[in-house]
């Protein structure tokens, strides 16, 4: 029995306008049905290319605030409307996931107001009493983006869905390795994540499912056939002659 939260998505583009900005996408244009059979699944590719406007519809479809937080936050600091969710049909597994995140570094700032509103008011989804435990001892905007988000998650061992997008824009190199062990720690004893990054530290995390979007689709690939592994070896092994390459090619460009 496959106990995944997740199991598939699929998109039905007959639900989406003929005009929609959506069809512009090459790999969401050839996409049908995704299925996720690891616990966790990588969008790995370059921007653009559709990997957080996936996430972002199989967030809505699952319950999450578009911006983010647990299944229980509400609130819109802008409406973009539906966007991929009204056309996309989630497959969830038989259990229901006793709790869910829906990480977005763009907006984790209003998340965190957010937060302090539910703190405040006593009615949000954390206990007023147990609010600053959970959340690493304060209030998170009296911490660095990096130190509220990680400080956090190293406080989740639940089991349950975990989506995030691009959560290492908050992190440097070392707290990103720390997300990955906690991130793995949990997906052995149950959690599901899926993840759009760019990071070449996340993206190697063992035993996970690494899709890669780009101009002919969405497709399976290895952590050293993505392009933040390739990139991030040739910037290591030739950083001199790359960046002098790459200053010719821009003088010659202007």
């Amino acid at each position: 029995m496959d106990e995944r939260y997740l199991r598939a998505v699929e998109i039905d583009w007959s639900k989406l306008p003929r005009d929609s900005w959506l069809r512009d996408i090459p790999a969401l244009r050839q996409l049908g049905q995704l299925r996720f059979d690891r616990n966790i699944t990588l969008l790995a590719g370059e921007n653009g290319t559709g990997k957080s406007t996936l996430l972002e519809g199989i967030a809505v479809n699952c319950g999450f605030n578009p911006e983010g937080g647990t299944i229980n936050y509400r609130f819109s600091t802008f409406d973009e409307g539906d966007g991929l969710a009204q056309a996309m049909r989630v497959s969830r597994g038989f259990r229901r996931p006793p709790f869910g995140y829906f990480f977005r570094a763009e907006s984790f700032f209003n998340v965190a107001s957010q937060a302090e509103v539910y703190r405040n008011s006593g009615l949000g989804p954390v206990p007023k009493e147990i609010y600053y435990e959970r959340f690493g001892g304060k209030a998170l905007h009296e911490q660095s983006h990096g130190e509220s988000f990680l400080g956090w998650f190293q406080s989740c061992n639940e089991q349950g869905l975990y989506l995030m997008d691009e959560p290492e824009a908050a992190l440097s190199p070392q707290r990103q390795l720390a997300l990955l062990v906690q991130m793995v720690r949990m997906a052995r004893a149950g959690a599901q994540f899926v993840i759009a990054s760019h990071s070449p530290i996340l993206l190697g995390a063992p035993d996970a499912r690494i899709l890669s979007f780009d101009e002919t689709g969405v497709r399976p690939c290895t952590y050293e056939e993505t392009g933040s592994y390739q990139l991030t070896q040739l910037f290591l092994e030739n950083r001199e002659r790359l960046i002098e390459q790459l200053l010719r090619e821009d003088e010659e460009d202007v």
